[in-house]
């Protein structure tokens, strides 16, 4: 009798193992395994076959796959996710040369997305190198360029978006303090009240310190170091894996 409870213990132990495995495995499912899940087969060897050159060219091959994911999850055609796809590609690679061609050491994948999510939104190449070599050294990109970006979108000439950003580079400003930049920039747009003038003010304290009698802000989220690598910024529109954009 004893012998038969353990056998059955054991059973139901070996189940329960296999289906969280199988949850696991579910969660963390390759990107490109997914693609031709919720694709037309022969749209989904289109965008798989461009993400496998991608990655073979050292780009980040797995945002592409990503971006055409999200795509799919809006419902946009799929023959739109394939063009999307292979435009985003291209502006890998030339984000990429633009970094390079100014930074003593390669850029990381992120930096390589973000300075193609920049292009993507208008920022002009020779701005994307400009920020690339007036960064302090060592600094992650990832941020700057989104943030520029973001500027660009909501309608700022990309040279005006490139000076905003250099200024709070060239005070340490934090991750945080330029994520503030497209939301000021919008609010001060759109006439929120006392926002142009607070606009204005943030200009000439471009470390994020607030002017007398203002409440200081800025510092990085929560449970994220200051500057890390990869890390996005929460309150920009642009770009895959959280947020894919237009196509």
């Amino acid at each position: 009798m004893r012998h038969r409870v353990m056998i059955a213990v054991l059973g139901l132990l070996c189940a329960a193992t296999l289906a969280a495995q199988g949850t696991g495995s579910a969660e963390t499912q390759d990107p490109t395994v997914r693609l031709r899940e919720v694709l037309p087969a022969a749209d989904a060897s289109r965008v798989l076959s461009i993400v496998e050159r991608a990655t073979a060219n050292g780009l980040p091959g797995i945002a592409l796959a990503q971006r055409a994911l999200k795509f799919a999850a809006r419902g946009v055609p799929s023959d739109d996710i394939v063009r999307a796809v292979g435009e985003q590609a291209a502006r890998q690679a030339a984000g990429r040369a633009l970094l390079d061609s100014v930074r003593a050491h390669g850029a990381s994948g992120d930096e390589v997305e973000a300075a193609a999510e920049a292009l993507r939104e208008g920022v002009s190449g020779p701005d994307v190198s400009t920020l690339a070599k007036s960064a302090p050294s060592g600094r992650s990109l990832v941020v700057p360029l989104y943030v520029l970006g973001s500027l660009t979108a909501r309608g700022l000439p990309s040279d005006q978006a490139l000076q905003r950003v250099q200024q709070r580079l060239a005070a340490r400003a934090s991750d945080a303090d330029l994520e503030s930049l497209p939301q000021q920039a919008e609010n001060a747009r759109n006439g929120t009240p006392g926002a142009a003038g607070r606009a204005i003010g943030l200009s000439h304290h471009p470390s994020g310190e607030s002017p007398a009698g203002a409440a200081a802000h800025g510092g990085p989220p929560p449970g994220v170091p200051a500057n890390p690598v990869g890390h996005r910024p929460a309150t920009t529109p642009a770009g895959p894996p959280n947020h894919p954009g237009k196509p």
